[in-house]
Formats: C-alpha cells, structure tokens, sequence
C-alpha cells in the first residue's frame, strides 16, 4: 500500500467477477495486482482487461505477487475454504454472498479474521446502492412515523437447469440461499436483528432438486412485520423491489426510479433514478479498501455477514418444518332469522 492503493486479487473469474473487474477499474483505493482461476483460459482474459497477471490458483497467486486482499468470487462451497487460505495470512477479504454454506463455517471465517486481525467482509451489493442508502436515511429521520411493514421482492424468469446455483452441493440449496442471503441484509439493514421467520415454497415448476420460489415472512426484534418474495420461475411486474410502510408515509426504492410520500402530502418526491450494479460493486470496493486504509468505516461487518448466514439457515429448518396450521371445517349456514316482532321488543326494553 505505499502507493496509497490497496493491492487486490480477485479469486474466480465468473460472471460476477466481471462486474468486480468493471468496478474496480474506477476505483482510486485500489490496484488489481492478480487473477486466479482453475482454467487459466478465462483468468487471463480478466486479467488483461485489468493489466495484472493470471494464475491458475490462489496458492499460486499467493506466493507469486503482492497481496494486501482479495474478492473471493468463487462457488459457495469453496468460500470457507478459499477465504481462511488467505486470512489466516493476514490477508484481508472480500467474500460474495452468500459467506459461508452454513453458519459453523461462517464462524471459523471470522475467527480466522480475529485471530490474524484482518478485515473480513460479505459482498451485499443492495447495501450499497445509492437509493437504498437515501431510503434508509429516510427511515432514520422518522418522516415515515412508526415502520410497520417491510416489503422486498427478487422475482425473475431464469432457467436454472445448468447453472451451479441450483446444485445443493455447490449452492448449499435453492433461491432462498442464493437471493435471500441479499434480501435478509437487506431487511437487517433497515430494521436490524430478526426474532423469528416463517418459509413457504412454492411448486417446483423448473423440476430442480431445490426450491426456486418461496416467500419469507420476518419479524424484527422491534416487532417489525416483512415479507421477502424470492422465485426463479416467476416474475411480479412491479416496479419497486422494496416496499417500506410507516405511520406516516411510504417508501418505495425501485429499478428505475425510488421515491417516498408523507401521509401528509398530496404528491409523491422523487429520491433516486434507480438501480446501478456497476456503482453498488463500485462503493462497495472502495468502502472494503477504505476501511484496510483506515478512513473508512465497514459498512458490512463481520457480525452481520455471520448473521446473514444464520438467519438463511434458520430459514432453511423452517422451510423444512413446514409447519401449518389446519383451517377449521367450513362454518354451515345457518337458516335465516325470522323477526317476529319480539326481538324488537326486547331491545326496547333495554333500552328504557
């Protein structure tokens, strides 16, 4: 870091790596010094883009160039792995969603960051859209009263047949997993700790050997109702992904356009122009750099990336669970009452 910029590799050179790459590239705090990945091929076609080197694996990228962190953009099931590797060397870590597969391995990531003292983080891009930021201002100031209920939706037609995301194996599991390790952030963030939640899933339409639709019911420990709305197989035409309902008004952050209106006021105010992945990936690069630099507080710290896998595998038993309550036998109709006057006359008499 004598340059003032963070040396950074990125492990993994997926999908999501080129959008890690992209927000790199505009980042002032830091400078991509490596690319690892397990077929050299797609490495070093990222790795030109970035004008750093390409390595095979991480062990290999560890050992042959200068490291003060990482993005860890690899499959689920090598998170654990992948990311202790490189914190017990004091080097610190930015890991994708979801942290860990279960909440035993989320732990050991972050005793392994207490115990070399290097940062380790999640990457929750919604907690760093511009909009969702406003809107949590917004709630903070109490211009929308007492928040009564949170509302979020991640619904998307995509054919999950062959990608990674729907094997248990790599995955961990389903939609609930993959999207809901965003939204139950998402929901802490603006809520903060969850007391209890209630899982639904719906038909399995895409015929996976894991959910792709359910929808999540959450209660804060301030006695906050939510919903969260996660599914594959469908999509629900609206605009707004996060719905927030107080006493005194509404918020709505959107794909487009976010806005909030007071219960007092006629016209809705316009807060946001929408969603913008290359600016959350970006913030959230920086913000990461930053606090390794020390002028930066870390927005996502390592409590709430273990509390973001505890409360996806607290989800995952009560999804298992499935616990319902019996609806009671149809009520039968009851022959229509006949007024033969003498209601009436009774009511009279209390009356008088």
């Amino acid at each position: 870091m004598d340059d003032g910029k963070v040396k950074l590799g990125i492990v993994g050179a997926g999908a999501i790596a080129q959008a890690y790459s992209r927000a790199c590239l505009g980042c002032a705090n830091v400078r991509v010094t490596g690319v690892a990945d397990i077929l050299p091929n797609v490495a070093a076609a990222l790795a030109e883009g970035l004008a750093c080197p390409s390595f095979n694996s991480y062990q290999t990228m560890a050992d042959r160039t200068e490291l003060d962190a990482v993005i860890v953009c690899t499959p689920p099931s090598t998170h654990c792995e992948v990311s202790v590797y490189f914190l017990e060397r004091g080097i610190h870590v930015l890991c994708e969603k979801p942290l860990a597969l279960d909440s035993r391995s989320a732990r050991r990531m972050a005793q392994a960051a207490e115990q070399s003292g290097a940062t380790l983080t999640m990457g929750s891009k919604f907690r760093y859209v511009d909009d969702v930021v406003r809107a949590k201002s917004i709630v903070t100031s109490g211009l929308l009263g007492e928040i009564i209920l949170f509302e979020n939706v991640f619904t998307s037609r995509v054919d999950m047949s062959s990608r990674w995301n729907s094997d248990p194996r790599i995955s961990g599991g389903g939609v609930l997993i993959d999207n809901g390790s965003h939204s139950v952030d998402i929901v802490r963030y603006f809520l903060g700790p969850l007391a209890d939640l209630q899982v639904v899933e719906g038909n399995r339409v895409q015929n996976l050997p894991v959910e792709d639709t359910v929808r999540i019911f959450v209660r804060s420990a301030t006695g906050i109702m939510g919903s969260i709305d996660l599914s594959w197989s469908i999509h629900k035409e609206q605009d707004s992904y996060i719905s927030i309902y107080g006493s005194h008004g509404t918020v709505f952050v959107g794909w487009k356009e976010s806005r909030y209106r007071s219960s007092s006021s006629r016209d809705w105010s316009v807060f946001g122009t929408g969603y913008d992945k290359i600016q959350a990936f970006r913030s959230q690069v920086s913000n990461f750099a930053g606090s390794i630099l020390g002028y930066e507080t870390l927005v996502i710290t390592v409590e709430d990336a273990v509390a973001s896998v505890e409360a996806i595998e607290a989800a995952y038993v009560a999804l298992r669970r499935n616990h319902w309550t019996n609806v009671k036998v149809p009520w039968k109709r009851i022959p229509a009452f006949k007024d033969d006057g003498r209601a009436r006359k009774v009511a009279e008499a209390m009356a008088r």
